[in-house]
């Protein structure tokens, strides 16, 4: 009994194609196909993917479909097997945002050092029964006076110097505050996106995924002509309908890939 390659192979020679010529025709890149000949089937694509060109190459063949993934099935290959999206065809769908962790540093302040009090000499007003001389109220009073005058003169002074430091530091005053003391505020996560390429006339309908897998709001609904693209959100798993697989492609991050099925079916991203 002849394996699955071999099956593709012998109609694919019988037709006098070549793998070039089966991939511009099937949009189907030629080393899947030498790799499906080969009975290769592990191409690093997700299960849906490799069904799907699979379908697609025995459809242009026009060999009996159901017969060929059936033998495929027998493989053990033929359910999905659970496991994470290629990074390669999806890119990473957990994105993590990440948001700036306040930091504030307060800054030191300049307390300037309290001046030692002056201590006044004690003057002892003792009566003239006291040890040693008396001494003459007028005089204390005249000290206090001068005293006073001095005491001003250095508060006069100190102020007036105050000033001065102060004037010549108004630029550095004047300055906002620092980036430590202010950080700016968090960069807003980046919606994704993905493109959808038409290779020819296509009606295509983005839903999103539901918690339990069922279609839910209708991101994007149209039809896309020849060569036309549309930009649309990417908000989490999503489903994406097409009426003609084979002429649609999906493009994320600058790179394009096929979308896995041909004729109506769907296709779902994570």
């Amino acid at each position: 009994m002849q394996s699955i390659g071999e099956r593709l192979e012998e109609a694919r020679k019988k037709k006098g194609i070549s793998i070039r010529e089966a991939a511009e025709a099937t949009k189907i890149r030629g080393d899947y196909l030498q790799q499906f000949e080969n009975n290769r089937f592990d191409i690093n694509l997700t299960e849906i993917y490799v069904r799907g060109f699979l379908r697609g190459y025995a459809t242009y063949l026009k060999l009996p479909v159901d017969k060929i993934l059936n033998d495929y099935a027998s493989l053990g290959r033929g359910e999905p097997r659970p496991r994470q999206p290629s990074r390669e065809v999806y890119g990473r769908m957990d994105v993590s945002v990440a948001s700036a962790e306040d930091r504030g540093e307060t800054a030191a302040e300049e307390v300037a050092a309290p001046q030692p009090a002056r201590r006044q000499p004690a003057v002892s007003r003792g009566s003239s029964s006291a040890a040693g001389p008396a001494i003459d109220p007028a005089l204390l009073f005249k000290i206090g006076k001068w005293g006073a005058f001095a005491l001003i003169a250095l508060l006069f002074i100190w102020g007036v110097a105050a000033i001065i430091r102060g004037g010549g530091n108004s630029s550095t005053s004047a300055r906002p505050a620092t980036t430590a003391s202010n950080p700016p505020p968090a960069q807003l996560p980046v919606e994704k996106t993905i493109t959808l390429v038409a290779l020819d006339i296509v009606r295509v309908t983005v839903t999103r995924q539901n918690s339990d897998g069922s279609e839910g709001e209708i991101i994007f609904q149209g039809t896309l002509g020849r060569n036309q693209t549309k930009e649309v959100p990417w908000p989490g798993p999503i489903y994406i309908t097409a009426s003609a697989g084979e002429n649609l492609q999906i493009e994320y991050k600058g790179k394009r890939y096929p979308s896995g099925f041909t004729g109506a079916s769907r296709a779902q991203m994570k």
